[in-house]
Protein backbone atom coordinates (compact mmCIF):
# COMPACT_ATOMS: atom_id res chain seq x y z
CA UNK A 1 0.00 0.00 0.00
CA UNK A 2 1.22 3.31 -1.24
CA UNK A 3 1.50 6.82 0.57
CA UNK A 4 1.24 9.47 -1.97
CA UNK A 5 2.42 13.54 -1.15
CA UNK A 6 1.33 15.86 -3.18
CA UNK A 7 3.43 19.40 -3.44
CA UNK A 8 0.68 21.76 -4.07
CA UNK A 9 -2.94 22.21 -3.61
CA UNK A 10 -3.57 24.04 -6.92
CA UNK A 11 -5.75 22.49 -9.25
CA UNK A 12 -3.69 19.78 -10.27
CA UNK A 13 -2.83 18.52 -7.20
CA UNK A 14 -6.67 18.40 -6.26
CA UNK A 15 -7.46 16.64 -9.53
CA UNK A 16 -4.39 14.16 -8.97
CA UNK A 17 -5.78 13.54 -5.95
CA UNK A 18 -9.34 12.92 -6.87
CA UNK A 19 -8.27 10.60 -9.73
CA UNK A 20 -5.46 8.48 -7.32
CA UNK A 21 -8.39 8.17 -4.53
CA UNK A 22 -10.27 5.23 -5.97
CA UNK A 23 -6.59 3.53 -6.60
CA UNK A 24 -6.30 -0.37 -3.92
CA UNK A 25 -2.92 0.21 -3.83
CA UNK A 26 -3.33 3.27 -2.38
CA UNK A 27 -3.39 3.61 1.24
CA UNK A 28 -3.43 7.56 1.70
CA UNK A 29 -3.08 10.89 -0.13
CA UNK A 30 -2.14 14.13 1.39
CA UNK A 31 -2.04 17.55 -0.03
CA UNK A 32 0.58 19.77 0.95
CA UNK A 33 0.05 23.57 0.53
CA UNK A 34 1.60 26.62 1.45
CA UNK A 35 -1.31 29.06 0.99
CA UNK A 36 -4.24 28.70 3.51
CA UNK A 37 -6.77 27.80 1.12
CA UNK A 38 -6.18 25.28 -1.89
CA UNK A 39 -6.75 26.25 -5.82
CA UNK A 40 -3.77 27.98 -6.87
CA UNK A 41 -4.10 30.18 -9.74
CA UNK A 42 -7.71 28.56 -9.61
CA UNK A 43 -8.78 30.72 -6.45
CA UNK A 44 -11.43 33.16 -6.10
CA UNK A 45 -11.50 36.18 -4.16
CA UNK A 46 -14.44 38.18 -2.79
CA UNK A 47 -13.56 42.14 -2.38
CA UNK A 48 -17.21 44.49 -1.75
CA UNK A 49 -19.79 41.12 -1.88
CA UNK A 50 -18.21 40.95 -5.55
CA UNK A 51 -16.57 37.09 -6.60
CA UNK A 52 -13.72 37.37 -8.76
CA UNK A 53 -10.67 35.07 -9.98
CA UNK A 54 -7.32 35.79 -10.98
CA UNK A 55 -8.32 36.73 -14.27
CA UNK A 56 -11.50 35.02 -15.15
CA UNK A 57 -10.80 31.77 -16.08
CA UNK A 58 -13.26 30.14 -18.59
CA UNK A 59 -14.04 26.37 -19.14
CA UNK A 60 -14.23 24.76 -22.33
CA UNK A 61 -12.12 22.47 -24.30
CA UNK A 62 -11.87 20.07 -27.24
CA UNK A 63 -11.10 16.80 -25.25
CA UNK A 64 -14.46 15.60 -24.42
CA UNK A 65 -13.62 13.46 -21.81
CA UNK A 66 -12.24 16.05 -19.80
CA UNK A 67 -14.89 18.88 -20.22
CA UNK A 68 -17.35 15.98 -19.14
CA UNK A 69 -15.25 15.99 -15.75
CA UNK A 70 -15.32 19.60 -15.37
CA UNK A 71 -18.93 19.90 -16.07
CA UNK A 72 -20.41 16.81 -14.45
CA UNK A 73 -17.89 17.84 -11.38
CA UNK A 74 -20.03 21.73 -11.47
CA UNK A 75 -23.77 20.37 -12.23
CA UNK A 76 -26.43 22.69 -11.40
CA UNK A 77 -23.64 25.31 -10.65
CA UNK A 78 -22.99 26.01 -14.13
CA UNK A 79 -24.14 28.06 -17.19
CA UNK A 80 -23.30 28.15 -20.66
CA UNK A 81 -22.34 31.17 -22.28
CA UNK A 82 -21.53 32.24 -25.96
CA UNK A 83 -17.83 34.40 -25.60
CA UNK A 84 -17.85 38.05 -26.56
CA UNK A 85 -14.66 38.82 -26.61
CA UNK A 86 -12.96 42.63 -28.59
CA UNK A 87 -9.67 43.88 -29.36
CA UNK A 88 -9.44 47.80 -28.83
CA UNK A 89 -7.98 49.24 -31.87
CA UNK A 90 -7.29 53.12 -32.40
CA UNK A 91 -10.50 53.64 -30.11
CA UNK A 92 -12.30 50.86 -31.87
CA UNK A 93 -14.17 47.39 -31.19
CA UNK A 94 -12.46 44.55 -33.42
CA UNK A 95 -14.24 41.48 -32.99
CA UNK A 96 -11.90 38.55 -31.32
CA UNK A 97 -10.21 36.89 -32.72
CA UNK A 98 -8.74 40.18 -34.74
CA UNK A 99 -9.15 38.09 -38.23
CA UNK A 100 -12.55 37.78 -37.89
CA UNK A 101 -13.42 40.91 -38.70
CA UNK A 102 -11.06 42.91 -40.75
CA UNK A 103 -14.31 45.37 -42.06
CA UNK A 104 -14.32 46.83 -38.88
CA UNK A 105 -10.94 48.07 -39.03
CA UNK A 106 -9.56 52.03 -40.78
CA UNK A 107 -9.53 51.22 -44.37
CA UNK A 108 -5.53 51.16 -44.80
CA UNK A 109 -5.37 48.22 -42.25
CA UNK A 110 -7.96 46.62 -43.65
CA UNK A 111 -5.71 46.64 -47.18
CA UNK A 112 -2.79 45.95 -45.67
CA UNK A 113 -4.04 42.90 -43.86
CA UNK A 114 -5.78 41.49 -46.41
CA UNK A 115 -3.21 41.86 -48.85
CA UNK A 116 -0.67 40.60 -47.18
CA UNK A 117 -2.53 37.47 -45.79
CA UNK A 118 -3.46 36.81 -49.25
CA UNK A 119 -0.10 37.78 -50.80
CA UNK A 120 2.25 36.35 -48.26
CA UNK A 121 6.15 36.01 -49.01
CA UNK A 122 6.35 34.24 -45.13
CA UNK A 123 4.01 31.50 -46.58
CA UNK A 124 6.90 28.91 -47.74
CA UNK A 125 9.27 30.41 -44.99
CA UNK A 126 10.17 27.97 -41.95
CA UNK A 127 8.79 28.74 -38.67
CA UNK A 128 11.45 28.85 -36.39
CA UNK A 129 9.66 31.40 -33.65
CA UNK A 130 6.83 32.40 -32.67
CA UNK A 131 7.13 35.72 -34.64
CA UNK A 132 8.02 33.92 -37.92
CA UNK A 133 4.80 31.80 -37.24
CA UNK A 134 2.73 34.85 -37.37
CA UNK A 135 4.52 36.12 -40.46
CA UNK A 136 3.93 32.53 -42.21
CA UNK A 137 0.37 32.39 -41.03
CA UNK A 138 -1.74 35.35 -41.06
CA UNK A 139 0.95 37.89 -43.16
CA UNK A 140 2.81 41.01 -42.30
CA UNK A 141 -0.41 43.10 -41.73
CA UNK A 142 -2.00 40.82 -38.80
CA UNK A 143 0.93 40.20 -37.28
CA UNK A 144 2.40 43.59 -36.99
CA UNK A 145 -1.07 45.50 -35.92
CA UNK A 146 -2.12 43.02 -33.74
CA UNK A 147 -0.48 39.61 -32.59
CA UNK A 148 3.13 41.17 -32.55
CA UNK A 149 2.20 44.13 -30.37
CA UNK A 150 0.07 42.07 -28.23
CA UNK A 151 2.10 39.01 -27.71
CA UNK A 152 5.21 41.11 -26.81
CA UNK A 153 2.60 43.09 -24.44
CA UNK A 154 1.82 40.06 -22.38
CA UNK A 155 4.62 38.08 -22.52
CA UNK A 156 6.41 40.65 -22.36
CA UNK A 157 9.60 39.09 -24.39
CA UNK A 158 10.25 39.26 -28.42
CA UNK A 159 7.85 36.45 -30.14
CA UNK A 160 10.65 36.26 -32.27
CA UNK A 161 12.79 34.31 -29.10
CA UNK A 162 10.23 32.19 -28.22
CA UNK A 163 9.40 28.62 -29.82
CA UNK A 164 6.05 27.61 -31.54
CA UNK A 165 4.97 25.64 -28.61
CA UNK A 166 1.91 28.26 -28.74
CA UNK A 167 1.36 28.06 -32.02
CA UNK A 168 -1.53 25.38 -31.71
CA UNK A 169 -3.75 27.39 -30.16
CA UNK A 170 -3.69 29.95 -32.68
CA UNK A 171 -5.19 27.87 -36.17
CA UNK A 172 -5.22 29.24 -39.75
CA UNK A 173 -8.17 30.45 -40.80
CA UNK A 174 -8.68 29.30 -44.57
CA UNK A 175 -8.36 32.52 -47.45
CA UNK A 176 -12.29 32.63 -48.14
CA UNK A 177 -12.96 33.49 -44.24
CA UNK A 178 -10.40 36.40 -43.96
CA UNK A 179 -11.99 37.20 -47.88
CA UNK A 180 -15.33 37.80 -45.98
CA UNK A 181 -13.98 39.47 -42.78
CA UNK A 182 -12.82 41.91 -44.89
CA UNK A 183 -15.89 42.40 -46.81
CA UNK A 184 -17.88 42.60 -43.85
CA UNK A 185 -19.60 39.28 -43.71
CA UNK A 186 -19.33 37.58 -40.29
CA UNK A 187 -17.35 34.60 -39.65
CA UNK A 188 -16.57 32.87 -36.21
CA UNK A 189 -13.11 31.39 -36.68
CA UNK A 190 -12.41 28.66 -33.56
CA UNK A 191 -15.61 27.43 -32.87
CA UNK A 192 -14.46 25.08 -29.59
CA UNK A 193 -14.12 28.19 -28.13
CA UNK A 194 -17.27 30.19 -29.20
CA UNK A 195 -19.10 28.98 -25.71
CA UNK A 196 -17.55 27.92 -22.63
CA UNK A 197 -19.00 27.00 -19.03
CA UNK A 198 -18.92 29.02 -16.06
CA UNK A 199 -19.95 28.22 -12.37
CA UNK A 200 -23.30 29.76 -11.54
CA UNK A 201 -21.77 31.15 -7.77
CA UNK A 202 -18.10 30.93 -6.23
CA UNK A 203 -16.08 31.98 -9.39
CA UNK A 204 -13.64 29.53 -10.85
CA UNK A 205 -12.96 28.24 -7.18
CA UNK A 206 -16.00 26.26 -7.44
CA UNK A 207 -14.49 23.67 -9.45
CA UNK A 208 -11.83 23.22 -6.65
CA UNK A 209 -14.33 22.67 -4.31
CA UNK A 210 -16.24 20.34 -6.37
CA UNK A 211 -13.33 18.37 -6.50
CA UNK A 212 -12.36 18.48 -2.70
CA UNK A 213 -16.06 17.65 -2.33
CA UNK A 214 -15.83 14.61 -3.49
CA UNK A 215 -12.64 12.93 -2.15
CA UNK A 216 -13.22 10.15 0.09
CA UNK A 217 -11.12 9.42 3.32
CA UNK A 218 -7.72 8.82 1.66
CA UNK A 219 -7.26 12.46 1.06
CA UNK A 220 -5.97 14.99 3.33
CA UNK A 221 -5.42 18.44 2.51
CA UNK A 222 -2.65 20.40 4.94
CA UNK A 223 -3.10 24.12 3.98
CA UNK A 224 -0.03 26.91 5.47
CA UNK A 225 2.11 24.01 4.64
CA UNK A 226 5.04 25.43 3.17
CA UNK A 227 7.54 22.60 2.25
CA UNK A 228 11.50 23.12 3.24
CA UNK A 229 13.09 20.40 2.74
CA UNK A 230 13.02 17.15 0.54
CA UNK A 231 15.02 14.30 0.84
CA UNK A 232 15.43 10.47 -0.10
CA UNK A 233 15.94 7.99 2.48
CA UNK A 234 16.47 4.61 0.99
CA UNK A 235 12.89 3.94 -0.64
CA UNK A 236 10.95 6.88 1.89
CA UNK A 237 10.64 10.62 0.69
CA UNK A 238 11.03 12.75 3.07
CA UNK A 239 9.45 16.23 3.71
CA UNK A 240 9.86 19.24 6.28
CA UNK A 241 7.93 22.05 6.32
CA UNK A 242 8.85 25.03 7.50
CA UNK A 243 7.14 24.63 10.94
CA UNK A 244 9.65 21.51 11.22
CA UNK A 245 6.63 19.20 10.58
CA UNK A 246 7.83 15.63 9.30
CA UNK A 247 5.88 13.41 6.51
CA UNK A 248 7.14 10.29 4.81
CA UNK A 249 5.91 9.16 1.73
CA UNK A 250 6.38 6.27 -0.93
CA UNK A 251 5.32 8.37 -4.06
CA UNK A 252 5.54 11.84 -3.95
CA UNK A 253 4.61 14.21 -6.96
CA UNK A 254 5.28 17.95 -7.50
CA UNK A 255 2.91 20.27 -9.00
CA UNK A 256 4.83 23.19 -7.58
CA UNK A 257 6.51 25.54 -9.61
CA UNK A 258 10.00 23.92 -10.52
CA UNK A 259 12.83 26.57 -9.28
CA UNK A 260 10.82 26.13 -5.81
CA UNK A 261 11.15 22.08 -6.01
CA UNK A 262 14.63 22.74 -7.28
CA UNK A 263 15.22 24.95 -4.24
CA UNK A 264 14.04 22.49 -1.75
CA UNK A 265 15.92 19.78 -3.07
CA UNK A 266 18.50 19.18 -1.03
CA UNK A 267 20.68 15.84 -2.98
CA UNK A 268 23.82 17.15 -4.85
CA UNK A 269 22.06 18.90 -8.31
CA UNK A 270 23.93 18.82 -10.98
CA UNK A 271 25.31 22.06 -12.61
CA UNK A 272 23.88 21.16 -15.81
CA UNK A 273 20.05 20.79 -14.16
CA UNK A 274 20.54 23.84 -12.08
CA UNK A 275 21.72 25.94 -15.07
CA UNK A 276 18.69 24.86 -17.01
CA UNK A 277 16.44 25.83 -13.63
CA UNK A 278 17.75 28.78 -13.79
CA UNK A 279 17.22 29.57 -17.43
CA UNK A 280 13.56 29.30 -17.19
CA UNK A 281 11.32 31.92 -17.80
CA UNK A 282 7.99 33.45 -16.22
CA UNK A 283 6.04 36.48 -15.99
CA UNK A 284 3.93 37.52 -12.85
CA UNK A 285 0.75 38.99 -12.50
CA UNK A 286 -1.29 42.10 -11.05
CA UNK A 287 -5.26 41.37 -11.11
CA UNK A 288 -7.20 44.61 -10.09
CA UNK A 289 -10.74 44.83 -10.06
CA UNK A 290 -12.73 48.13 -10.29
CA UNK A 291 -16.44 48.52 -9.54
CA UNK A 292 -17.65 51.45 -11.85
CA UNK A 293 -21.23 53.32 -12.00
CA UNK A 294 -20.60 53.42 -15.45
CA UNK A 295 -18.58 51.79 -18.41
CA UNK A 296 -18.61 51.75 -21.82
CA UNK A 297 -18.13 48.18 -22.99
CA UNK A 298 -21.48 47.59 -23.64
CA UNK A 299 -22.22 44.06 -23.87
CA UNK A 300 -18.61 42.39 -23.97
CA UNK A 301 -17.10 39.70 -21.76
CA UNK A 302 -13.19 40.75 -22.31
CA UNK A 303 -11.28 43.09 -24.16
CA UNK A 304 -7.56 42.43 -25.58
CA UNK A 305 -5.50 46.21 -25.29
CA UNK A 306 -2.50 45.39 -27.76
CA UNK A 307 -1.75 49.24 -27.16
CA UNK A 308 1.51 49.59 -25.21
CA UNK A 309 0.70 53.23 -23.66
CA UNK A 310 -2.38 51.67 -21.48
CA UNK A 311 -0.32 49.09 -18.94
CA UNK A 312 -3.14 46.59 -19.10
CA UNK A 313 -3.93 43.94 -21.90
CA UNK A 314 -6.50 42.46 -20.71
CA UNK A 315 -9.76 44.12 -19.00
CA UNK A 316 -13.16 42.03 -18.52
CA UNK A 317 -16.48 42.54 -17.41
CA UNK A 318 -17.71 40.50 -14.51
CA UNK A 319 -20.94 41.39 -15.46
CA UNK A 320 -21.20 39.79 -18.12
CA UNK A 321 -20.82 36.05 -16.07
CA UNK A 322 -24.92 36.68 -14.27
CA UNK A 323 -25.81 38.55 -11.29
CA UNK A 324 -23.63 36.65 -8.82
CA UNK A 325 -20.44 38.14 -10.27
CA UNK A 326 -21.73 42.09 -10.03
CA UNK A 327 -22.57 44.02 -6.72
CA UNK A 328 -26.12 45.72 -8.32
CA UNK A 329 -27.73 46.20 -11.36
CA UNK A 330 -26.55 49.91 -11.21
CA UNK A 331 -23.08 49.44 -11.20
CA UNK A 332 -20.22 47.27 -13.24
CA UNK A 333 -17.51 45.10 -12.14
CA UNK A 334 -14.10 45.06 -14.56
CA UNK A 335 -11.13 42.96 -14.27
CA UNK A 336 -7.86 44.28 -14.92
CA UNK A 337 -4.76 42.31 -15.78
CA UNK A 338 -1.08 43.27 -16.10
CA UNK A 339 1.76 40.34 -16.58
CA UNK A 340 5.03 41.90 -15.64
CA UNK A 341 8.92 40.23 -14.90
CA UNK A 342 11.08 39.96 -12.07
CA UNK A 343 12.92 43.42 -11.71
CA UNK A 344 10.79 45.14 -13.88
CA UNK A 345 9.62 48.94 -13.15
CA UNK A 346 6.07 47.51 -13.06
CA UNK A 347 7.56 45.05 -10.21
CA UNK A 348 8.70 47.48 -8.33
CA UNK A 349 5.86 49.58 -8.21
CA UNK A 350 3.61 50.13 -5.37
CA UNK A 351 -0.22 49.21 -5.38
CA UNK A 352 -1.02 53.17 -5.48
CA UNK A 353 1.31 53.69 -8.30
CA UNK A 354 0.00 50.25 -10.10
CA UNK A 355 -3.75 51.28 -9.59
CA UNK A 356 -3.29 55.05 -11.00
CA UNK A 357 -1.54 53.61 -14.15
CA UNK A 358 -4.84 50.88 -14.82
CA UNK A 359 -7.32 54.29 -13.78
CA UNK A 360 -5.21 56.55 -16.48
CA UNK A 361 -5.40 53.62 -19.02
CA UNK A 362 -9.15 53.19 -18.47
CA UNK A 363 -9.66 57.05 -19.03
CA UNK A 364 -7.43 57.09 -21.65
CA UNK A 365 -9.00 54.41 -23.61
CA UNK A 366 -12.68 55.71 -23.03
CA UNK A 367 -13.79 52.43 -21.13
CA UNK A 368 -14.74 54.42 -18.30
CA UNK A 369 -15.74 58.08 -18.37
CA UNK A 370 -14.23 60.01 -15.59
CA UNK A 371 -12.20 58.24 -12.74
CA UNK A 372 -14.98 59.87 -10.54
CA UNK A 373 -17.32 57.27 -11.27
CA UNK A 374 -15.12 54.08 -9.72
CA UNK A 375 -16.89 52.94 -6.41
CA UNK A 376 -13.78 51.07 -5.44
CA UNK A 377 -11.12 48.49 -6.49
CA UNK A 378 -8.63 46.41 -4.90
CA UNK A 379 -5.42 45.01 -6.34
CA UNK A 380 -3.63 41.30 -5.97
CA UNK A 381 -0.37 40.19 -6.68
CA UNK A 382 0.60 37.02 -8.06
CA UNK A 383 4.39 35.59 -8.68
CA UNK A 384 3.77 32.80 -10.82
CA UNK A 385 0.99 33.42 -13.30
CA UNK A 386 2.71 32.63 -17.13
CA UNK A 387 4.95 30.36 -18.45
CA UNK A 388 7.00 31.96 -21.42
CA UNK A 389 8.27 29.39 -23.91
CA UNK A 390 12.21 30.53 -24.77
CA UNK A 391 14.10 29.34 -27.56
CA UNK A 392 15.47 27.41 -24.78
CA UNK A 393 12.90 26.31 -23.06
CA UNK A 394 12.59 22.44 -24.49
CA UNK A 395 15.39 21.96 -23.95
CA UNK A 396 15.97 23.01 -20.13
CA UNK A 397 12.97 21.14 -19.42
CA UNK A 398 14.16 18.15 -21.00
CA UNK A 399 17.03 18.27 -18.92
CA UNK A 400 14.42 18.75 -15.35
CA UNK A 401 12.79 16.36 -16.57
CA UNK A 402 14.90 13.64 -16.81
CA UNK A 403 16.59 14.64 -13.78
CA UNK A 404 13.29 14.71 -11.49
CA UNK A 405 12.27 11.23 -13.54
CA UNK A 406 16.19 9.73 -12.74
CA UNK A 407 15.22 11.21 -9.10
CA UNK A 408 11.82 9.19 -8.83
CA UNK A 409 10.05 12.63 -8.16
CA UNK A 410 7.21 12.94 -10.48
CA UNK A 411 6.18 16.20 -12.34
CA UNK A 412 2.63 17.57 -13.34
CA UNK A 413 1.21 20.74 -13.78
CA UNK A 414 1.53 24.18 -15.67
CA UNK A 415 4.30 25.36 -13.30
CA UNK A 416 5.38 21.56 -11.93
CA UNK A 417 5.94 20.65 -15.84
CA UNK A 418 6.64 24.47 -16.72
CA UNK A 419 4.40 24.19 -19.23
CA UNK A 420 1.81 26.60 -20.82
CA UNK A 421 -1.18 24.58 -19.93
CA UNK A 422 -4.99 25.67 -19.97
CA UNK A 423 -7.33 23.97 -16.79
CA UNK A 424 -8.32 21.07 -19.05
CA UNK A 425 -4.85 20.62 -20.41
CA UNK A 426 -3.47 20.16 -16.66
CA UNK A 427 -6.85 18.41 -15.63
CA UNK A 428 -5.93 15.83 -18.44
CA UNK A 429 -2.04 15.35 -17.47
CA UNK A 430 -3.25 14.70 -13.89
CA UNK A 431 -5.39 12.06 -14.79
CA UNK A 432 -3.13 10.21 -17.49
CA UNK A 433 -0.52 10.70 -14.70
CA UNK A 434 -2.74 8.92 -11.96
CA UNK A 435 -3.16 6.34 -14.58
CA UNK A 436 0.65 5.44 -15.18
CA UNK A 437 0.84 5.48 -11.49
CA UNK A 438 -1.53 2.79 -11.16
CA UNK A 439 0.08 0.64 -13.69
CA UNK A 440 3.73 1.31 -12.11
CA UNK A 441 2.85 1.01 -8.34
Amino acid sequence: MMKIGILGGGLCGVALAYFLQNNDRVESIEILEKESEPGGLCRSFQSNGICYDIGPHVIFSRDDEILDVMTGLLGENKKKLRRVNKIYHKGSFIKYPFENELSALPDADRDYCLNTFLNNPYEKEPADNLLTYFLKTFGEGITGIYLKPYNEKIWKFDPARMDTQMAGRIPKPPPEDIIKSAAGIPTEGNLPQLYFYYPRQGGINALIKSFIDRFNRKVRIFTGSNVAALKKTGDQWRIETEHHAVRNYDVVISTIPVPLLAGLYQEDMPDEVRTSVNGLKYNSLIITVINVRKDNLGDNFAVMVPDENIVFHRLSKLNFLGDNYCKDDKSTTLLAEITFSKNSAMDQMNVSEAEEKIIAGLEAARFIDTRDHINFLKTRRFEYAYVICDLDHQRNMKVVKNYFSGQGVRLCGRFGEFEYLNMDAVIRRAKNLSEEIEIKI
